[in-house]
């Protein structure tokens, strides 16, 4: 099984290295530090597993997977997270993700949720399944999607806003005008009924696009 790792945490990314290399049949073919520089090893080694932090800079992990299910649809993505929300679980499987692991599972879950989805299946980490089947028999409905109204560029636009990169920065990162980066900036606020950028960085933190770390 080949698997990509991307977690902008060094420290932490090189821990899940060494247990995904210490179980039998997974070979880790590259490691990344932000969700730009995954899509791009995801779309050139095309790996069975993608398995990537939630939170990460340029392109957070949820927005990775959404978008590899259309470029690399053979991989199958399982993301890393801090966060046992009801909005964050809603929004990664919406996005299409194959797992779901919390970053404080147990070191045997990371081998089991690689085997389920290698199988095929799905894999939520035990507290998120007791949470999903909880809501589903009080007859809950699914957590609205808080992104929902923005397309992908305008969600990207809006993390990298959030990160506190300026207009020009965010022009030249993605290859648009400068003119074209203001037109998506005042959409978004538009479409959230917020107008100005605290508001921006409080809703993207609340959304789980970036971290309040």
């Amino acid at each position: 099984m080949k698997v990509i790792l991307a977690d902008d945490h060094h420290l932490v990314r090189s821990g899940i290295r060494a247990l995904l290399e210490s179980i039998t049949g997974v070979l880790v073919v590259a490691e990344a530090g932000d969700g730009r520089e995954a899509l791009e090893l995801i779309e050139r080694h095309r790996p069975d597993v993608a398995l990537l932090d939630i939170t990460m800079p340029g392109l957070n992990g949820l927005e990775v997977a959404a978008r590899v299910r259309e470029s690399s649809p053979r991989t199958r993505v399982v993301v890393l997270s801090m966060h046992a929300g009801e909005t964050y679980v809603a929004q990664a499987l919406r996005a299409g993700v194959a797992g779901y692991l919390l970053k404080d599972s147990a070191a045997s879950d990371l081998q089991v949720a690689l085997e389920a989805v290698g199988r095929g299946g799905t894999f939520l980490s035990p507290s998120i399944s007791q949470q999903v089947v909880s809501s589903y028999l009080r007859g809950e409905l699914p957590a609205a999607d808080p992104l929902g109204g923005l397309s992908p560029r305008q969600r990207e636009v809006l993390q990298l806003i959030a990160e506190g990169r300026s207009t020009k920065e965010i022009a030249a990162d993605l290859e648009l005008s400068i003119k074209t980066v203001e037109t998506h900036r005042a959409q978004i606020m538009e479409r959230l009924g917020i107008h100005d950028v605290p508001g921006l960085v409080r809703f993207a933190i609340r959304s789980g696009l970036i971290s309040s770390e």
